[in-house]
């Protein structure tokens, strides 16, 4: 089972919350659970977007319990590139405001809209002096690259992490909030983390076909009464005869329009379950689907189910969650409230240490701490990390939130976690502490470490180029590549330089790509061989 991070209060208008029954003693807590299960879809491997809010009877949103870290941490609503742009694993650009098009019309927040530096939205390649690093995003793919069945990243990417435009459109999504400003991005990437208010409630989605449980302790202020749990699930290519490729055509006539696949296939649909807040335990359960969004992403109206849905095939339209048999009933969301005594914060994880570090990640080892001291079952873990500086329990709120899910286990049994797209000898320092049901926090727990030296190993083709312009399909990049691939590897001699430069090339771009001052010298070097390759080629 996945247990997924709660919200942090959204909550509207505080004075609804002071009615009688609302405030409970310390240590008494009431606890609601919903519990799904993302469908398996063997034609479709890309992963469900979910999240999930709350609503009293009048339709005031109040919060938001969870929300898959595609939209709630990476951004991908309200990120620079038209909405039409094709999609591939790991996508960077290309907002998607049809995501959870009903939540984003509902909960009332609303963000200037991110734009590309160079105001291109109709181009996937950007300039050198706009692109830094990417930790989380690949470089758009070809279809017919082999990292595009490996789902992996091709080679370190360089995107163009945008710009707010005040005055221009709205988003009813949050930017991306897991970045931090480098040289070529634009001083509003920094405001990026402070306005996303997600980020505690976001998680990665969990695997297809695992049983996952949101668990949300009800605040204080929330008095006992009726409410409604909205599940919003969404899947990109998840395609039939009313919502394809071809109702739904990619954009014509632009650039590198040859990456990637169309993904606009079936609108998000809602799930809608009534539920009750006492001083018992309560149980309420769904199993058919209230309706979907708009595909445009247009606004926030709900239609009603029709024949336009998939309904009998597992993962798509209405099946994106699996149909759960279970304690004599059926559902695709259950939502359990039970109140909960709990005055023992949890322990400290223990012995934490460094189980296997390289270049680029790092495993992460320690004893799993008790919900009440060293006894039992915690609830979820907080993990936070920062770069070039020790973390201490005074600054663990400052550290970068990793969303690696760690589902929790009894006390006193081993427990680990990776730390993807880390920094070759680069110091770091990371915090874990752990909650309980009625949300009592434990102690910070701190380890430091140093990643390895840089390795070397195959990245994509033109190394050099490629770090030294941002992006492998700047034109003069695409260039090169077109020349080492159409002339040089039809002779003895230019196979011998490709295979010379393969076995160098890495490890040179490595160091070119992280530093700006060795970007704009290759870039001087490469100049004059660009220049030549052009005259070879007219």
């Amino acid at each position: 089972m996945v247990v997924i991070r709660r919200a942090q209060g959204l909550l509207v208008a505080a004075s609804l919350f002071l009615a009688p029954g609302g405030a409970t003693a310390q240590g008494n807590c009431t606890v609601v659970d919903v519990d799904f299960t993302p469908a398996a879809n063997s034609q479709n491997p890309s992963a469900p977007q979910i999240v999930a809010w709350i609503e009293d009877t009048s339709g005031n949103y109040l919060d938001t319990i969870y929300i898959t870290q595609l939209t709630g941490t990476f951004g991908i609503g309200n990120r620079p590139g038209r909405f039409d742009f094709n999609s591939g694993p790991n996508w960077p650009y290309g907002r998607r405001p049809t995501v959870f098009p009903v939540w984003s019309h509902r909960h009332g927040l609303s963000w200037d809209e991110v734009v590309f530096q160079n105001a291109d939205e109709s181009n996937l390649s950007h300039p050198f002096n706009n692109s830094s690093r990417e930790a989380h995003f690949c470089r758009p793919l070809m279809p017919t690259e082999e990292a595009w069945d490996a789902v992996t990243c091709a080679s370190q990417a360089y995107t163009d992490k945008g710009v707010l435009k005040p005055g221009g459109n709205k988003s009813f999504y949050p930017p991306r909030n897991d970045v931090a400003r480098a040289t070529p991005d634009d001083p509003s990437v920094d405001m990026y983390d402070v306005l996303n208010p997600f980020d505690a409630v976001s998680q990665a989605t969990p695997p297809a076909g695992t049983p996952a449980t949101i668990s949300w302790p009800v605040p204080e202020t929330l008095p006992f009464g009726d409410y409604v749990l909205f599940v919003e699930v969404s899947r990109e290519f998840d395609m039939n005869a009313s919502y394809n490729e071809t109702v739904f055509a990619p954009p014509d006539g632009i650039p590198w329009a040859e990456y990637g696949l169309p993904y606009r296939g079936q609108p998000s649909v809602v799930y809608k379950m009534p539920f009750a807040l006492n001083a018992a335990s309560t149980t309420a359960l769904v199993s058919d689907y209230l309706g979907y969004g708009d595909p445009d992403g247009v606004d926030g109206n709900v239609r009603a189910p029709d024949d336009t849905i998939t309904t009998n095939v597992p993962g798509s339209g209405a099946a994106r969650l699996q149909l759960v048999s279970r304690d004599n009933s059926t559902y695709r969301v259950r939502l359990v409230s039970k109140p909960q005594v709990d005055f023992d914060p949890p322990a400290g994880p223990g012995a934490l240490q460094l189980v296997t570090s390289t270049s680029r990640d790092a495993t992460i080892g320690f004893v799993a701490p008790g919900d009440d001291g060293t006894v039992g079952k915690v609830t979820k873990y907080e993990i936070r990390m920062l770069a070039g500086q020790d973390m201490t329990a005074e600054t663990f709120e400052t550290g970068t939130l990793v969303t690696t899910p760690v589902v929790p286990v009894i006390a006193g049994t081993p427990q680990s976690f990776r730390l993807d797209g880390l920094l070759p000898e680069t110091d770091y320092s990371v915090g874990i502490r752990a909650f309980d049901d009625c949300r009592n926090t434990g102690e910070v727990s701190v380890l430091s470490f140093t990643t390895a030296p840089r390795d070397v190993g195959d990245v994509d083709a033109c190394f050099i180029a490629t770090a030294a312009y941002g992006s492998v399909m700047a034109s003069d990049v695409e260039l090169l590549r077109h020349f080492r691939d159409s002339l040089l590897r039809k002779t003895v001699l230019g196979e011998l330089a490709v295979e010379t430069y393969y076995t160098f090339g890495p490890a040179v771009s490595g160091v070119v790509g992280e530093s700006d001052l060795l970007r704009a010298t290759a870039r001087e070097v490469l100049r004059p061989i660009v220049r030549r390759v052009r005259g070879f080629q007219l």
